[in-house]
């Protein structure tokens, strides 16, 4: 089953965005993503909507962040990307009758409820700055230099 790294993929970016002097431009994102700019475009606009970055048309234009890093929590960007699935586990249909299967559900099904509530509550306490400054001392650790951050 396909892993969805919207949120991963997108927190990187906007950890970038942060150190970027100018505006990052969708084909940017897209190469350090390695993926389309309409793709990037689609997920950016998303994020426009719910007020975190903004766009400028035309040349020098680009997406730029609308709030600092420390007023965007994790689940603000979850709930912006359209709250996508956090488990890849399904539940089972095929014998909906099955009181076996009704067993097996109920109890999948209510364990999962346990650890998306344990996990978007953790996502609430986690600010971008957070994940910024925790990127940063990483960095600097690895012997780089600061500067080539800025660089998608």
């Amino acid at each position: 089953m396909r892993q969805d790294t919207r949120l991963s993929r997108v927190l990187h970016v906007l950890i970038h965005m942060e150190k970027h002097e100018k505006p990052a431009t969708s084909d940017a994102i897209a190469a350090m993503l390695q993926t389309n700019p309409v793709v990037v475009r689609r997920t950016m606009a998303g994020l426009r909507d719910a007020g975190y970055v903004t766009s400028e048309k035309g040349h020098g234009g680009g997406w730029v962040l609308a709030r600092p890093l420390s007023d965007i929590t994790l689940l603000d960007i979850y709930k912006a990307l359209g709250t996508p699935e956090l488990f890849s586990i399904g539940l089972s249909g095929d014998n909906p009758a099955c009181v076996i299967e009704q067993s097996v559900n109920m109890a999948l099904a209510d364990g999962m409820k346990e650890a998306e509530a344990i996990l978007l509550a953790r996502f609430a306490k986690i600010t971008l700055a957070d994940l910024a400054q925790e990127s940063f001392k990483r960095w600097a650790q690895s012997g780089h230099k600061a500067s080539a951050m800025e660089n998608f």
